[in-house]
């Protein structure tokens, strides 16, 4: 079970816990429509049956060895073309409460937590509505990969992984609140250049010479992000592209 928290000011003060559902941002998603929930509720489970990932993806997960939660917040005070400033913030906050536990540990993006050898750890999922051009509510949706040790695909790992030993949970999921309420609240002040710093210093292949593909293969350098999210990659031709979401791969 998942206690309320009780070092923080609004953010996990009502956890809700099932041992398993089928997707906690969909179910959040109906509390939320239902006006059943208030901001910075939880809805956590230890077995996530349909997890969703961006655009139709599926999240695999093995019953109680990772974090699969979701959060509610209503950042009213941002305007819809700022949805992506939510998205650094939760993962500045992932890295920051994984913070000693492995070197190596980056933000890919736009939205995967990932060992720079060894493949992904976490997993965000963002699901925001939208009313007369603010952002009402979102539901922030967090796959943390702790102790499972065997994937069907190569490209994922956990901490427990890259470690050697488990952890316990419910530690990892207080700390990572905990820093998600600051940074959430740091942007509710204005903080935007804090947050997009912190982002740059620890995005994966930022200011490095790599490879990529939009419709051909090419080497660039990601340069930095637009407010709206957009990738800045400079080509070795000098030539500066703007890539939004799945209109560039990483090789």
């Amino acid at each position: 079970m998942y206690k309320i928290l009780a070092n923080t000011l609004f953010l996990g003060k009502d956890v809700y816990y099932l041992p398993d559902c089928h997707s906690t941002n969909q179910l959040a998603m109906e509390m939320l429509k239902d006006k059943k929930v208030a901001e910075g509720s939880v809805v956590i489970t230890d077995h996530q049956t349909k997890g969703k990932g961006q655009r139709g993806n599926t999240w695999e997960s093995q019953e109680g060895k990772n974090l699969t939660f979701s959060i509610i917040l209503m950042p009213r005070f941002l305007e819809a073309m700022d949805q992506f400033q939510l998205n650094m913030v939760v993962s500045i906050s992932i890295l920051e409460a994984l913070d000693g536990i492995s070197t190596g540990l980056k933000v890919k993006w736009p939205n995967d937590i990932i060992h720079e050898v060894d493949g992904k750890i976490a997993g965000i999922l963002i699901e925001n509505i939208i009313s007369q051009n603010k952002i009402e509510s979102a539901i922030i949706g967090i796959g943390l990969n702790v102790n499972q040790r065997y994937f069907r695909i190569d490209t994922a790992t956990s901490l427990s992984n890259l470690s050697g030993f488990d952890f316990d949970k419910h530690v990892l999921f207080e700390k990572l609140i905990q820093k998600l309420e600051f940074y959430y609240l740091e942007l509710k002040k204005g903080n935007k250049k804090i947050i997009k710093e912190q982002y740059l210093n620890k995005l994966y292949r930022y200011q490095k010479l790599a490879d990529f593909e939009d419709q051909v293969q090419f080497k660039g350098k990601i340069l930095g992000i637009k407010d709206d999210g957009r990738l800045i990659i400079e080509k070795e031709t000098g030539l500066q592209n703007y890539y939004a979401f799945k209109e560039v791969k990483f090789l």
